[in-house]
C-alpha cells in the first residue's frame, strides 16, 4: 500500500505559505469614460408630397379586381407625407359604367385610401357625369371617407360652406402649412344650379383661392389644374399663360391633368411646372396613354428663419399594364423597376413598347431620366 503520511508536513507548509502571503483582491468600480449622447434636434421640417394622375374606370376595367391596380405603386403612396391622386369620375352608384359618363364603385375610392391616398382631386371633367344627383352622392361617399380615415378631397363642393373649406384645402403635415389648389377647365355635363360645384378655371375664383390661401400663413401653395388639350405631348399657349400667372399669384409648384399623356416640363421663376402627369391607371391603349408620370415634391423649412424651399422634383416614369401584358389583370408599375425583366411579362411585345414609348415620348418632351 502507498504510504501518504510524508507528504502532509509539505501540504501543511504550503498552506501556510499562501495564507501568509496573500493580500485581499481589490476590485476597482467600472468608470465609464463616455459621455451622454447629445439628443439630435433637427432644424428643418420636411414634407416628401407623392402625385399621381389619372385614376380611371373603364368598362372592362370593372370587369377585374381592381385591388390589384396600383399594388405595386402603394409602398411609394404609403411612404409620402402626402399623397394625391386625381380621381376621374363620380360615386353615382349602380349601374357602374364606364366611358363616356362613368359611374364608379364606392370600394374603389377606398381601395385608394388603402393604398395611400391623403386627398382626392375631384376638380376634373368627369365629376359631374351624372349629373348634380350623382356629384351630390359622390360628395357623401367621400364626406363619409374622410369622417371614418381622415382622407380629404378637394375640386369640388356641396354648398357654400364647404366650398370656404376646401377652396383651398388647407393641410397641416410635419409643421409645414400646404394649401391645394384644383380646378378644372370645365365638364362633360353641366350643372343645373350652384350647388353642388365644381371648383372652375376662372381667374377671379381661383384667384381667390390663392388670396385665401396667402392670408392662411401657407408655407406652400400647390396648384393642380386640369387643363391642355388631349392626347398632346407639348403644353399649349394657354396653359402657359396661366401657368405664369399662378406663380405670380404665389405657386410654389404646378403640377397637371387631363391630356392623358405626359407633357412637357419646365421652371418658371425656379417655380417648377409639370403641364401633365397622364393617367395612373385606365383602360386607354392609344399611343402614348399608357406612360405615365408621378411625380414627389420635397418641401422643406428652416425652423429658425421660416425660409421654405422646393427641392428638385423627383420624376418616375410609369407604365400601366393591360390585362394579359404583364399578369391577367390590370397594373401599373415604375419602369425603372423593370427595365431588366423582360422575362416577367405574359407578352414581351409589351415590354418593347413600353421602352419604346419612353424613348419617344423623352424625345419629344425633352424630359430626363
Amino acid at each position: 500500500m502507498m504510504r501518504l503520511r510524508p507528504l502532509i508536513p509539505l501540504l501543511l507548509l504550503f498552506s501556510c505559505f499562501i495564507h501568509a502571503g496573500a493580500q485581499p483582491r481589490r476590485v476597482s468600480p467600472k468608470i465609464s469614460t463616455s459621455l451622454p449622447r447629445a439628443s439630435f434636434i433637427p432644424t428643418t421640417d420636411t414634407v416628401r408630397i407623392y402625385l399621381l394622375g389619372d385614376v380611371m374606370m373603364h368598362s372592362r376595367q370593372l370587369e377585374y379586381d381592381y385591388h390589384a391596380f396600383l399594388q405595386h405603386m402603394a409602398p411609394a403612396m404609403q411612404s409620402a407625407d402626402l399623397c394625391i391622386a386625381n380621381m376621374e369620375f363620380p360615386l353615382a352608384g349602380k349601374p357602374y359604367t364606364g366611358y363616356p359618363a362613368f359611374s364608379t364603385p364606392d370600394g374603389y375610392a377606398e381601395y385608394l385610401a388603402d393604398c395611400g391616398t391623403d386627398v382626392f382631386l375631384l376638380g376634373n371633367n368627369h365629376v359631374l357625369d351624372r349629373g348634380d344627383a350623382g356629384l351630390v352622392r359622390t360628395l357623401e361617399v367621400y364626406d363619409g371617407i374622410r369622417e371614418r380615415r381622415g382622407v380629404e378631397y378637394t375640386g369640388a363642393a356641396a354648398d357654400t360652406a364647404a366650398y370656404s373649406r376646401l377652396n383651398p384645402l388647407i393641410l397641416r403635415r410635419k409643421g409645414i402649412k400646404i394649401a391645394i389648389i384644383n380646378f378644372s377647365y370645365g365638364s362633360n355635363y353641366g350643372s343645373s344650379g350652384r350647388w353642388p360645384a365644381l371648383f372652375r378655371m376662372d381667374r377671379k375664383e381661383v384667384g381667390d383661392a390663392f388670396r385665401k390661401a396667402r392670408e392662411s400663413g401657407a408655407d406652400f401653395i400647390l396648384a393642380l389644374p386640369h387643363w391642355g388639350e388631349e392626347y398632346r405631348l407639348l403644353h399649349n399657349a394657354s396653359q402657359e399663360d396661366w401657368a405664369r400667372w399662378m406663380v405670380r399669384e404665389g405657386a410654389g409648384a404646378v403640377v397637371g391633368s387631363h391630356p392623358h399623356v405626359v407633357q412637357d416640363t419646365t421652371s418658371i421663376y425656379g417655380v417648377p411646372v409639370i403641364y401633365s402627369l397622364g393617367n395612373a391607371i385606365s383602360n386607354m391603349s392609344a399611343i402614348n396613354t399608357r406612360l405615365e408620370l408621378a411625380v414627389t415634391l420635397t418641401v422643406v423649412k428652416d425652423r429658425t428663419t421660416g425660409e421654405v424651399t422646393l427641392l428638385k422634383p423627383d420624376l418616375d416614369f410609369l407604365w400601366c399594364t393591360l390585362p394579359g401584358m404583364l399578369t391577367d389583370n390590370y397594373s401599373t408599375i415604375s419602369i425603372k423597376e423593370w427595365t431588366t425583366r423582360r422575362d416577367e411579362w405574359s407578352t414581351v411585345s409589351d415590354f418593347d413598347n413600353m421602352l419604346e414609348t419612353l424613348a419617344r415620348v423623352k424625345r419629344v418632351t425633352g424630359i430626363g431620366y
